[in-house]
């Protein structure tokens, strides 16, 4: 009887994780909307607005669960504050390149971005860590590069926007996995942080007359204010999943939210996508379908931390 309940205990946690999760990801997936909703505004304005709405969202359900002794004692730790510091320049590198890419009609690339994360995501565990890649493992890495190597061609240039999402994600969940704290203390932490300057930036553009929050229409003030729920929600409701699932359900639903952000970019914001695209994502997809097969295989290979859009 009582390993029976505990097994209905670990299946009813399951089932909430998943859900949880699965609330976030939908809700990354359809972010493209918000982003194009806001893309009439000044890019930095946005970002600062994203960065101060989050701030109570994350400290309320903080206080909710009960989870602020780390967090006070990480606001005493320099060495906290200072790594909390990088990640916090990080995500608001990736932040910055995934709302202006939205708003110039280049979302096709910020999917391809957040698809060859967790590839990335690999090369820099083997590089910095020393990890050790499997055959599969290497495989995936290869065509990835090779899907690289095939845009850069056809475009005549570097996928760039794709490789900073990528990167700079990669390197903010290298670094955030320093801080000695959970994923929503460090995001409380973080936006506090980012929360200095950006308010200070808000009250210039109100002081001086130049910004949309005051000074515009009532449409915009209140998607403005609502930067905060759309970047925090998704987040918290992952941090809180996540610990009920496993890594390997964590490492295939990953790919509900580009999957969704690639679908808008081209049946609905009509974005182009040509032959030469249509290759580059095929190899994509197939490098992803190894890399999961390997994770179903025992392979260690962790997914990224989310991506904070």
């Amino acid at each position: 009887m009582a390993t029976d309940a505990m097994t209905l205990d670990a299946d009813s946690k399951a089932r909430r994780g998943f859900l949880l999760a699965l609330g976030a990801y939908l809700l990354w997936g359809l972010l493209p909307f918000y982003m194009k909703a806001v893309a009439h505004l000044p890019l930095a304005e946005v970002i600062a607005h994203r960065i101060v709405w989050s701030v109570p969202i994350a400290a309320a359900v903080l206080i909710w669960a009960r989870r602020t002794a780390d967090f006070k004692a990480a606001l005493r730790s320099p060495r906290t504050i200072s790594m909390a510091a990088l990640t916090a320049a990080l995500i608001s590198i990736n932040w910055g390149i995934y709302v202006w890419a939205i708003s110039v009609d280049r979302t096709v690339e910020t999917a391809l971005g957040y698809y060859i994360n967790p590839l990335v995501s690999v090369v820099v565990g083997a590089l910095v860590l020393g990890e050790r890649l499997g055959r599969l493992q290497i495989a995936a890495v290869a065509l990835a590069a090779i899907a690289v190597a095939v845009l850069t061609v056809e475009a005549g240039k570097l996928p760039w926007v794709s490789l900073v999402l990528a990167f700079s994600f990669a390197a903010y969940g290298f670094f955030r996995k320093t801080l000695p704290i959970g994923p929503s203390q460090g995001f409380l932490l973080e936006v506090m942080l980012l929360s200095v300057p950006a308010l200070t930036y808000i009250v210039y553009l109100v002081a001086t007359g130049q910004d949309h929050f005051v000074s515009s229409t009532s449409t915009d003030t209140a998607l403005l204010i609502g930067c905060g729920p759309v970047t925090s929600v998704p987040l918290l409701l992952f941090a809180f999943g996540a610990k009920l699932l496993r890594l390997s359900t964590i490492g295939i639903m990953q790919y509900i939210a580009p999957t969704m952000v690639f679908l808008i970019a081209v049946l609905i914001f009509d974005e182009p996508f040509g032959g030469i695209d249509a290759v580059a994502f095929g190899l994509i997809w197939v490098a992803l379908a190894i890399y999961s097969w390997s994770m179903f295989r025992g392979r260690e290979i962790r997914p990224a931390t989310p991506a904070i859009r």
